[in-house]
């Protein structure tokens, strides 16, 4: 039977180590319980057996040379935000709990930033206060999430609800970005091909050509028009490059500095044919789950709002939201900003209505969340379905066009030879 290397906390919140002999990794979990531990790490043992034939837990590998990177991915931090809330739950002290989790993470920047927490905490701090300390690893929707349950006394729910939160946005994220790899390979390979034939094997068929056909001789003028843009590419490639790099930067800029430039890149993203759609749902869908994890989570519904127009993602969207914010400061309901915002379907205007005249809004809003994740899976499916086509024949046209025009001269030469 395999060996499993575990770590586990006592009933006092002692770190205990040791080894197991069990069938596999789940029946070494339910033994330790037995035991009145708590594990929070099973791993497979290396296992090396001497001439005897005795079984040897193998000792651990040297870690390789490793640069920090300061960064903590949403994976990382949904697992240490779930571990955290079993730890609580279990009734573990949270600052015992962070301590343990600590040593316990992979990612070295994140294992710092926890102990730096659990230092905060030690000092006298609450723990939302320790981790708005860190705003690039705990944005603003976690720090006042984590301060409602801390309030309400359910810091261990609200942790649950930001760790599945966390999950379904990083899963519909990785959807969209999966429908655009596609493409975007596509455009990729694309570009580099013409690129190829232009700068590279063109000129070489113009040399040919002139060789065969005579200096006087005129080409076709689809040939003449693809070697002239040939020519341009080969002879003015820095000019190209970095007038791409220029173009890119100004853009960047533009797009993410200015107000005006940003507001119009996401109105053209909402704009775009099939991809439009999709944006527009995945935005919904953050909108609608966010705001409702937060009322739910029993954060005042101007805060909500307030945090909400901050992660949406969409300067279109924000807006839509501000005039919610303003509406409700000023005593009105959700409903009526929503519509007059324009940018919001009338099925989630009338669910919206239902929740907020039943009482039962944060629900409601999750409920919306959960049918535009569908909608969003079957678009993404429709979208990748429409865009393979599309992309093998853009290609096809391109590539064809280039064979075509390097072709015709052939023609032209082949009728010289059978008039002759």
């Amino acid at each position: 039977m395999p060996l499993f290397n575990y770590v586990a906390l006592d009933k006092e919140g002692k770190e205990k180590s040791g080894t197991l002999e069990v069938g596999n990794q789940n029946e070494a979990i339910s033994r330790l319980k037995e035991m009145g531990f708590y594990p929070t790490s099973v791993t497979e043992a290396k296992v090396e057996v001497d001439k005897e034939g005795n079984k040897k837990v193998g000792g651990k590998k040297k870690e390789p040379f490793s640069i920090v990177i300061p960064s903590v991915k949403t994976a990382e931090l949904c697992t240490f935000t779930r571990q955290l809330a079993t730890l609580v739950d279990a009734g573990l002290p949270l600052l015992r709990g962070m301590q343990v989790l600590s040593k316990q993470q992979k990612n070295p920047y994140l294992s710092k930033i926890v102990g730096q927490i659990s230092e905060t905490i030690e000092g006298g701090a609450t723990f939302s206060e320790a981790l708005a300390k860190h705003p690039k690893v705990f944005d603003k929707l976690y720090v006042n999430m984590v301060k409602a349950g801390e309030l309400g006394g359910v810091l261990e729910v609200t942790l649950n609800r930001l760790a599945e939160f966390m999950e379904k946005a990083q899963k519909i994220k990785g959807k969209v970005k999966s429908a655009m790899f596609y493409p975007v390979a596509v455009m990729v390979v694309a570009s580099i091909i013409v690129w190829v034939l232009m700068v590279y094997v063109i000129p070489k068929f113009e040399q040919i050509f002139m060789d065969m056909l005579g200096k006087d001789s005129e080409l076709p003028e689809f040939t003449q028009v693809v070697l002239a843009m040939s020519n341009a590419l080969r002879n003015n490639m820095p000019s190209v490059v970095g007038g791409a790099i220029v173009f890119a930067i100004i853009f960047k800029i533009v797009t993410g500095k200015t107000k005006w430039g940003r507001w119009g890149w996401d109105k053209v993203k909402l704009m775009l044919p099939a991809l439009g759609p999709v944006i527009t749902k995945v935005a919904i869908s953050r909108f609608t789950r966010t705001l409702g994890t937060l009322i739910s989570s029993g954060v005042p519904i101007l805060q909500a709002l307030n945090i909400t127009k901050e992660t949406c993602g969409n300067v279109i969207i924000t807006n839509a939201i501000d005039g919610v914010y303003n509406a409700v400061k000023e005593g009105e309901t959700i409903t009526k900003p929503l519509e007059q915002s324009g940018v919001f379907p009338p099925m989630v205007i009338s669910m919206v209505d239902v929740g907020e005249q039943t009482g039962a809004l944060p629900e409601m809003l999750i409920r919306i969340a959960g049918t535009y994740d569908e909608e969003v899976d079957n678009a993404v499916t429709a979208l990748t379905s429409l865009l393979e086509p599309i992309m093998i024949v853009f290609l096809a046209v391109i590539v064809g066009s280039i064979v075509i025009a390097m072709f015709l001269p052939l023609i032209v030469l082949m009728d010289k030879l059978g008039s002759e």
